[in-house]
């Protein structure tokens, strides 16, 4: 039997919900999978993630606190990279349970389907 949950346990609780939160955003994470295999400019992250300068730094301010992000600075230019590959292992398992899901609920949706598709033709 396990004992009870201690303050070290709390804290880890905490930091893993702190970075739920924070991968809990669509602009975070298409700004995540476009760091995936570079570095990148941040004009250029913005073009592929499809958002304003603004609305990007406000996004890249919270990755750099939570240090989901690095930054290099070359001239006036910033560049971005995922600061601990890791963090894309626990994407990519996360998007395969999504698709797993959404599999298994296309599935279920068939099959009723398929079950009022056969009682109507019973009647």
């Amino acid at each position: 039997m396990e004992g009870p949950v201690t303050s070290a346990d709390d804290q880890i609780y905490e930091l893993h919900a702190s970075v739920c939160q924070i991968l809990a955003n669509p602009t975070r994470l298409k700004i995540l999978n476009a760091l995936r295999d570079q570095e990148i400019a941040v004009a250029e992250l913005a073009r592929r993630v499809g958002t304003s300068m603004p609305n990007l730094s406000q996004h890249l301010a919270i990755l750099r606190q939570r240090r989901v992000v690095l930054t290099r600075r070359e001239g006036a230019t910033i560049h971005y990279r995922i600061a601990n590959p890791k963090i894309l292992r626990a994407f990519d398992i996360m998007r395969e349970v999504l698709f797993e899901q959404l599999a298994d609920g296309r599935r279920l949706v068939q099959a009723a389907a398929a079950g009022t598709r056969r009682s109507r033709a019973a009647r």
